[in-house]
Formats: structure tokens, C-alpha cells, sequence
């Protein structure tokens, strides 16, 4: 139970890698906040969560839009007086060779993917500061490192992630507020169909040192361990979850 009676919240968590990190917290003690823009995801996600004896509370919500989240964190913070962990997780993924990008599409990626966080940062701070004690986990992207083609505007994000983390950890860490971050390689989600076929699936595996497809849990049980006091050393750090994909 590495994080009984703690409070925390999770975004992007209707499915994927957030539901793998909401369902792991809840079986570590923690009561979690679900923020998604897909409600009914996030309400079955909470609901298994209740089902197995864990605490979960879903909320819908647009992470772009402040306005749209400071609900779940004020209901959090009322409710249980204090907010212990924040997981920025959410995030989209749409591939765009540079010279189609429209304006609109870069804004959109910086909006849900970079922007969300400062929100999310600039509400949940304050809590931490006053209780002096609190963890926050990035979920940036091993592209980062590889800076794949066709996704200039996402790799930008994920980098601009990692960059506000390690500045963020300068100044918080004298309340005793961690700020880490962890770059996931390529994870077996719903959601990967979407952008990957199979060969390159197939590719990727090949080049990691684990012969095996990375799944939500390998990344959750990471961002538990960055949330944990198992980690209270750590800050300002990133780590890769790749399966050995990138050494470095």
C-alpha cells in the first residue's frame, strides 16, 4: 500500500496508460480523480476501480480548457483537504507531415498536450505548497529522444514537457514538491491502432533489448514508484520506459 490515504489525480484516464495508473493507485491505497474527455470511459474505468474495493471519482473534462478542470480539483481538495499527486497523462497523438500542418493543428497539440499541464500545475500547486509535500509525474515520450518524422508538433510537446518539469523542480523543491517525468515507449493500448500498423509494431520490438510488447502496467508501475516515498530522493528527473528502445 505505498499510497494509502493519499489523494491523487489522473488525467487521460478513460483507457490506455492512465487507466493502468488510476486501477494501480487505487490498489495501493490511494483515492483517485479521473479527468477525461471521454465521460463514459472514465465513469468504467472508476467504476471497476469501486467494483474491486478501491476509491475512484470520474470526472469529464476538457484538460485544454482550465475551466473545464478546476472542478475535479476543487471537489478533491474540499472533500479530502489536501491533493497529493498529480498525474498529467492525457494527451493526442495525430500524425502530420510539417509542411500540411495547419496552425490550427500545431495550437490544438500544444493546447491538450503541454498546455493541460500548466492548468493542471497551476491548480494543484498551491494544495502541495501549503501541505508541503507533493508529487507530480509527466508522462512525456520516448520520441522526444528519437524525434520521429511526421509528428513535429507532438515531439514538440512532449520535449516542451520534459523542459517545464525539470524548471518546475528547481522551484518547487524547496516546498518539498517533486516534479518528474517518464518517456513511454511504444505501449499496447486501444488506442494504438489508430496510429501504428502492425509491421511497425512489429519493427519497434525488434529494436528494444525486451523481446515483448510494453503494456500499461509496465508504465503505471513507474509513475507509482516516481508517486511513492519510494522516489523521495528523485526530482527534476527523467525516466524511460521503453522496454531498451533509447539507452542513454
Amino acid at each position: 500500500m505505498l499510497l494509502k490515504d493519499k489523494v491523487s489525480i489522473v488525467t487521460g484516464a478513460a483507457a490506455g496508460i492512465g487507466a493502468g495508473i488510476a486501477e494501480l493507485f487505487a490498489e495501493h491505497g490511494s483515492t483517485v480523480y479521473l479527468i477525461d474527455l471521454d465521460g463514459d470511459g472514465c465513469e468504467r474505468v472508476a467504476a471497476r476501480i469501486n467494483a474491486a474495493g478501491g476509491t475512484a471519482y470520474a470526472h469529464t473534462g476538457d484538460v485544454s480548457r482550465v475551466d473545464s478542470v478546476i472542478g475535479a480539483t476543487q471537489t478533491a481538495a474540499s472533500r479530502h483537504g489536501r491533493i497529493d499527486i498529480l498525474i498529467n497523462n492525457a494527451g493526442i497523438y495525430p500524425r502530420r507531415p510539417f509542411l500540411e500542418m495547419e496552425e490550427a493543428e500545431w495550437d490544438q497539440m500544444q493546447d491538450v498536450n503541454l498546455k493541460s499541464v500548466f492548468h493542471l500545475c497551476k491548480l494543484v500547486v498551491p494544495h502541495m505548497i501549503a501541505q508541503r509535500s507533493g508529487k507530480i509525474v509527466n508522462l512525456s515520450s520516448v520520441t522526444f529522444f528519437k524525434g520521429l518524422a511526421n509528428l513535429c508538433h507532438y515531439v514538440a510537446s512532449k520535449g516542451g514537457m520534459i523542459g517545464f518539469s525539470r524548471s518546475l523542480a528547481r522551484e518547487l523543491g524547496p516546498h518539498n514538491v517533486h516534479i518528474n517525468c517518464i518517456t513511454p515507449g511504444a505501449v499496447k493500448t486501444e488506442g494504438e491502432i489508430i496510429h501504428a500498423q502492425p509491421d511497425m509494431l512489429a519493427d519497434i520490438q525488434r529494436c528494444q533489448c525486451l523481446d515483448r510488447r510494453l503494456l500499461p502496467v509496465d508504465v503505471a508501475r513507474v509513475v507509482l514508484f516516481l508517486a511513492s516515498e519510494m522516489s523521495d530522493g528523485m526530482t527534476g528527473q527523467t525516466l524511460n520506459v521503453d522496454g531498451g528502445l533509447i539507452l542513454y
